[in-house]
């Protein structure tokens, strides 16, 4: 033969689902894990850098923009090109922004590797492009309860990496500690070979019509309700990332023993895995609008009690198990319910603009969470704020329907 053949869809590798499902949540799993335990990393680095909170919270808080930044441009390159390219890319920026970030003796390193790099490298594994993954290869009935499952993965990945990260700051310190979860990240462009298939080669017939990125982003801005849940994310994004950055420094600041801190992180991933679970199969029989409405309602309530009554080692695991049953089982019914309003060609842009705003409120509730704490000595004032945000979140997701977008006038113009 003068050249090679080339190879058709019908000769690739055709991946079993339960094989997509399964390599989808273990990336979850890995992409969740380092970057929802960098809280307890945030002590020894500030004792052995001399740092204050604000240049650790800036790091995290320029992570989840980041993170929020790369979502939408590697889902369009996953709907595009297929997610395992992304995801192979995605897999060595995380490896190597966490490795500079346990190099750095300056603040501007800890900036770009557990910051920007970091960030990048959550996006290219993250939620919004497993579970366009997921919807492409399943029937939309049981959408929402896979949605769930590949959530629980990165809770566990929380669960799982909050003890082990502190057991290695223990062991070998917390730059060291760093390097092994930088090694443990190239193991994503592995796991991700089976999900190598874009948009165009979804199992499960596309129920949406032919267009560009520039008409998927202009039909959705037009949608009301896609405004809507843009809004109410943001409110998400602010509530876990203060947590997830500050909740051990808290529990430190009110007097009570370090090891809770640890110990509050890993329920909160392991309610979380049930809290997800939960909120697929009940988003798959009711309402997914009034399902979030009674999320955010039910961590305003959480932390006001928390906040106003005695806080004691009981009322932090109390508290970890509350919010963790509420943590992420806000992501299964929002990108449910974008993949309702559009169909899945688009599901990893039109999910990652979404997820934007979700990092953008992270963004600002690690950063003030940072700043309020050094100017005021206390996180009061951000909790409160948290507070108020959940109850907003209620108000704008009541209006939110829950039905495909009117597709009987003309597209927009890109």
């Amino acid at each position: 033969m003068s050249g090679l053949a080339k190879i058709s869809p019908k000769q690739r590798w055709n991946p079993p689902v339960w094989l997509i499902i399964t390599c989808g949540c273990l990336i979850s799993l890995l992409a969740f894990g380092p970057r929802s335990a960098m809280g307890l990393f945030q002590e020894p680095i500030l004792q052995d850098r001399g740092w204050g909170s604000a240049t650790f919270g800036l790091a995290i808080a320029i992570q989840n923009l980041a993170w929020g930044l790369g979502q939408p441009i590697f889902g369009a390159l996953a709907d595009r090109f297929g997610a395992y390219k992304s995801m192979v890319l995605g897999g060595i920026i995380y490896a190597l922004g966490l490795y500079i970030m346990g190099q750095a003796e300056s603040p501007i390193w800890l900036h770009i590797g557990g910051g920007v790099l970091v960030g990048l490298g959550v996006a290219a594994g993250s939620f919004g492009i497993i579970l366009s993954v997921f919807a492409r290869n399943v029937s939309a009935e049981k959408r929402s309860f896979v949605f769930g499952m590949g959530t629980a993965a990165g809770s566990a990945g929380m669960f799982l990496f909050s003890p082990l990260s502190a057991e290695l700051i223990e062991t070998y310190g917390w730059s060291n500690s760093l390097v092994v979860l930088s090694a443990i990240m190239l193991l994503i462009p592995v796991l991700a070979a089976p999900l190598y298939g874009s948009a165009k080669d979804a199992k499960i017939p596309q129920e949406n019509i032919d267009q560009t990125i520039g008409q998927a982003l202009s039909e959705a801005f037009a949608h009301k309700s896609y405004l809507l849940l843009i809004s109410g994310f943001f409110v998400c994004g602010f509530q876990v990332a203060f947590i997830t950055a500050h909740f051990p420094k808290y529990i430190s600041d009110i007097g009570i023993d370090a090891y809770y801190a640890v110990v509050a992180i890993a329920l909160i991933g392991l309610f979380n895995i049930i809290g997800s679970l939960a909120s697929g199969v009940i988003g798959q029989r009711y309402s997914k609008p009034s399902l979030l409405v009674w999320l955010y309602l039910s961590r305003s309530v959480a932390v006001t009690a928390f906040l106003l009554l005695p806080q004691t080692p009981l009322s932090v695991v109390i508290f970890s198990i509350v919010m963790g049953l509420l943590w992420l089982s806000t992501v299964a019914p929002t990108n449910a319910l974008v993949a309702i309003m559009f169909g899945t060609r688009h599901l990893g842009t039109l999910g990652g603009v979404v997820f934007f705003s979700h990092q953008v409120g992270s963004f600002l509730g690690v950063y003030f969470g940072g700043v309020l704490r050094d100017a005021y000595g206390s996180y009061d004032v951000v909790w409160w704020l948290g507070v108020a945000l959940g109850l907003f979140a209620a108000l704008v997701h009541m209006p939110i329907k829950e039905a495909a977008v009117d597709r009987s006038a003309p597209a927009p113009a890109a």
